[in-house]
């Protein structure tokens, strides 16, 4: 993995307690849209931790594979990733 396994480490830990809040809340049968509102959060920090992985690979791996002539492969990935973004 290319990108900062500290700050990839940090935000997943961050969102894994948002997690463990939202399940507290449910249990302890917390008003709806606060959950939701969590809910959102955590989202938006999976997005963030995403977009962080994909930024280092599109900087790193793709762009070392086509550095060397052999990016299709590494490029196809990434497009079949952007598809399931897309549906």
């Amino acid at each position: 993995m290319q990108a900062d396994q500290s700050q990839i480490t940090r935000l997943l830990k961050t969102a894994r307690g948002q997690i463990d809040g939202i399940l507290k809340m449910v249990e302890e049968d917390r008003y709806c849209m606060d959950i939701s509102n969590q809910l959102m959060a955590t989202e938006a920090m999976i997005r963030k931790t995403n977009k962080e992985i994909l930024r280092a690979h599109m900087k790193g791996c793709i762009a070392d594979a086509l550095a060397e002539n052999n990016g299709d492969e590494k490029v196809d990935e990434l497009i079949e990733l952007i598809d399931k973004f897309a549906k």
